[in-house]
């Protein structure tokens, strides 16, 4: 089930993509796509919809996060052994973790700003994992348990922020339109594993990202399960898994986001974001 909100930011309804690729509304059903949904039997009840019966939205809609009123975005740094080695950067021995404020989520091809002073603005991939119920004291083998499903994120990053001012990496991660989320929330039934899902970015047309997540040092389950023993996961919380190789800082010279620029990227079975890149006024 591929699930979404759609319409003007701040005013998004829920709905789902049928199996024609048709958008279907379910506010007759749901408030939102949010934590207070996700769980297993909410989402069971979802799936037993007849999708025919459901009101179609026709014509071209924005498409909003697919994941309402987050309550925590985690990201977990270095993720990728390649993309380690291009950063100069050794292998971690546990999940790096840091936190993105939920005010840089936005829809996902909606433009990305870059802002005043940056320097350095740059893109990456990642499989976006979204918990379906309180997690905590979790086991790696019953860690996907607790996954409502997946999405796409582009974790963009100021690196001058983030590597150069004194501080820690959330503020090169958290700059407003930092964190675009969709275009929809699939459910863990349609990625039985993933660990094996293909994924890319391109700058301007250009591939600039190529990866798998069966390359992740830590797995989906190993990170669910090392974050729950520290602090609660709640429904709705987002787990932006680690990018791989190809990020513009990696590159010699280092390559960097300019107005003007697009990005597009995407990961198997989950969809394409789209996003211009312009310049925070």
């Amino acid at each position: 089930m591929k699930l979404v909100r759609y319409g003007k930011v701040g005013s998004e309804k829920p709905g789902l993509i049928d199996k024609e690729g048709q958008l279907r509304d379910l506010s007759d059903h749901v408030a939102d796509i949010d934590g207070s949904m996700l769980s297993p039997s909410s989402l069971s009840k979802l799936q037993d919809l007849d999708e025919s019966s459901l009101p179609k939205v026709d014509g071209t809609r924005r498409l909003g996060a697919c994941v309402g009123s987050v309550g925590k975005l985690m990201c977990i740094g270095l993720n990728y052994s390649d993309h380690a080695k291009e950063s100069n950067l050794p292998i971690p021995e546990h999940p790096i973790l840091f936190m993105k404020a939920t005010s840089a989520i936005v829809g996902p091809n909606d433009t990305v700003s870059i802002p005043k002073d940056s320097k350095k603005s740059d893109w990456e991939v990642e499989l976006g994992v979204v918990i379906g119920k309180a997690c905590k004291y979790v086991s790696e083998a019953d860690a996907l348990d607790y996954v409502a499903g997946y999405c796409v994120c582009n974790d963009v990053s100021e690196r001058h922020f983030q590597t150069e001012l004194t501080g820690q990496w959330t503020k090169g991660k958290s700059c407003d339109t930092f964190g675009p989320l969709g275009p929809w929330l699939v459910t863990k039934d349609e990625i039985p594993n993933p660990q094996g899902l293909d994924m890319w970015l391109d700058v301007n047309g250009s591939r600039m990202q190529t990866g798998n997540t069966s390359t992740m040092i830590f797995t989906v389950a190993q990170i669910i399960s090392h974050l729950s023993q520290m602090m609660t996961l709640h429904p709705g919380d987002v787990i932006s898994t680690g990018t791989p190789p190809g990020v513009g800082m990696g590159m010699r010279p280092p390559v960097y986001l300019k107005k003007g620029d697009v990005m597009s990227l995407s990961i198997d079975g989950l969809g394409t974001q789209m996003q211009d890149v312009d310049e925070d006024s």
